[in-house]
């Protein structure tokens, strides 16, 4: 199974950008489609962004227009760039594929925090 392992998390200010990445231990082009989910506290794992092998992708409503989920092929890396974040942005943001999910085996993810 891929792993895949998250950063670029943080804490910044209302209407700040950040840019996570999914460091993939294989060739991404091998994964059917990554997502990249959020837990927010207190609250259950949603996902907010995906890329399909073929390079189509799918945002949530919460955030279209202000994530954009990308990707690196020669780095085996997926990207979400945040831009306008807001509070309710807040969470820790994880990346998966169909198999990390069917699994249970998510990895650490990364702690985003966004102040008013």
């Amino acid at each position: 199974q891929v792993q895949l392992v998250e950063s670029g998390g943080g804490v910044v200010q209302t209407g700040g950008s950040l840019r996570l990445s999914c460091q993939a231990s294989e060739s991404i082009l091998s994964i059917n489609a990554v997502g990249w989910y959020r837990q927010p506290p207190g609250k259950q794992r949603e996902i907010v962004a995906a890329i399909a092998s073929g390079g189509h992708s799918n945002y949530v409503d919460s955030v279209k227009g202000r994530f954009a989920i990308s990707r690196d092929i020669a780095k085996n890396t997926i990207y979400l760039q945040m831009d306008d974040l807001k509070p309710e942005d807040t969470a820790v943001y994880y990346c998966a594929s169909p198999a990390t999910v069917a699994s249970g085996s998510w990895g650490q993810g990364t702690q985003v925090t966004v102040s008013s």
